[in-house]
């Protein structure tokens, strides 16, 4: 199943306002607006302001209250690193953030433990076939992943 496209930053943040508004969560925005600004400066050179195409590149940085504790930083390049209780998620792409973090506090993100590796994964299921995984690398659960533990 495609995500709804999100063309820019700005759209990625309204659509995770909706997604707050759904589950009650509070929502803090930092915005971060200009090639001297972002933490990416992949297509500007040093102390430009706009890139190389002219545009103004916009991030941004969202803190979403509640349990578990998520935050999502929004690039300039399509794309978001989204931390939950700690664990990242790198690379995840703008148009799925939504689905991400309403699959997070919609209850179908989970724990999974293994024996070999050993270790802890927080697993995170997005409608239509798609699952982001990370290891849990401090080794112990937040009480909300021990809730979540299959």
């Amino acid at each position: 199943m495609a995500h709804p496209h999100l063309p820019t930053t700005e759209s990625a943040v309204s659509a995770l306002r909706e997604v707050a508004r759904e589950f009650h969560l509070e929502m803090t925005v930092t915005d971060d607006i200009g090639a001297d600004q972002t933490s990416r400066r992949i297509s500007s050179g040093a102390f430009a302001v706009l890139d190389a195409d002219g545009s103004l590149p916009h991030e941004a940085f969202v803190e979403l209250g509640g349990s578990p504790a998520v935050t999502v930083q929004v690039f300039p390049e399509d794309d978001a690193k989204i931390v939950v209780d700690g664990v990242e998620f790198e690379d995840v792409p703008r148009d799925a953030v939504p689905a991400f973090v309403r699959s997070v506090h919609g209850g179908l993100a989970y724990v999974k433990g293994k024996y070999f590796p050993p270790g802890w994964w927080l697993v995170v299921p997005l409608p239509g076939d798609e699952t982001y995984k990370e290891l849990v690398l401090r080794g112990t659960l937040s009480p909300w992943m021990s809730r979540q533990v299959r």
